[in-house]
């Protein structure tokens, strides 16, 4: 077998037991500081060290009392409504975790789950939802559900219903041309009637956001006032600038869906526990 303190450091493919561990699906690589610093990990049937490096071949083991602590974790979803910010307070508004208490907690909650304190330590939110934006927000003391959800390398889609004001092209712009705001008139109601397609379509795929372009998106008319954008990454306040690019106005923006988990009927300002048998 390797010896985890001396080959394995400087053979090929060796990389950091927590980003092997996070790689494995184990947990978070905050949360395999953690585990490592309490004697609760084993490479290759000894004790781990903080910082060791591993290889695929190499056996990693983790104690019991990990698995029982990571059981006791909770995953709660959020209707964020306007006025709260996602991360730390800022500008005098509050974070919208203050919301998570036992009073805003959804009576119709089909979990057995009940709320204590020791609940809020660490919870932490899995991606932002702007001040001015409504709608399903996670926050998760779990690691590797922190990770599925914004981790370098997810995908995960979100499901958004934004309602949008046109201010008013006589025709569509060219190609890669940005359009000019202009707030004198804008046109709110059946918007989709006048939004030239080709605009649609640039939406869709073809804008770029702080010298990046975007990954194509799934956008479509809810109604004749609403758009339905589906995307997979998480750039600041992305659909408000997407829009911006070609002549809309945000003027409401919910998120109804992320993966696999709806918003459903839970009421705004409420949470619930994300379910035993719900999966992202």
């Amino acid at each position: 077998m390797t010896d985890p303190t001396s080959s394995s450091s400087s053979a090929p493919g060796a990389v950091r037991l927590n980003k092997r561990m996070a790689e494995l699906g184990l947990c978070s690589r905050r949360e395999a500081d953690d585990w490592i610093a309490q004697g609760w990990v084993k490479v290759n049937g000894k004790p781990a060290e903080m910082g060791v490096k591993v290889t695929p071949a190499d056996r990693v083991e983790v104690d019991r009392k990990a698995e029982q602590q990571q059981q006791q974790q909770v995953t709660i979803l959020l209707h964020k409504p306007m006025g709260y910010v996602s991360g730390q307070p800022e500008d005098g508004h509050e974070a919208a975790v203050v919301l998570v208490n036992p009073r805003t907690h959804w009576r119709e909650d089909p979990s057995r789950n009940r709320f204590s304190p020791p609940q809020l330590r660490g919870l932490a939110p899995c991606g932002r939802l702007d001040i001015d934006s409504v709608g399903l927000l996670v926050l998760t003391q779990d690691g590797r559900i922190a990770r599925q959800l914004i981790g370098e390398d997810s995908g995960m889609e979100k499901e958004y219903l934004v309602r949008v004001a046109y201010h008013g092209l006589d025709q569509p712009a060219p190609p890669r041309q940005l359009v000019r705001m202009d707030d004198d008139d804008p046109i709110t109601n059946n918007v989709r009637a006048v939004f030239p397609p080709a605009l649609l379509a640039r939406l869709r795929h073809g804008l770029s956001l702080d010298g990046q372009p975007l990954k194509p998106a799934q956008v479509e008319w809810q109604n004749p006032e609403q758009l339905r954008f589906v995307l997979t990454e998480g750039k600041k306040r992305q659909i408000r600038r997407m829009c911006e690019q070609v002549g809309l106005k945000v003027v409401g923006l919910k998120r109804i869906r992320i993966g696999r988990v709806l918003l459903g009927n839970l009421p705004a300002g409420q949470w619930r526990y994300l379910g035993q048998n719900e999966r992202f």
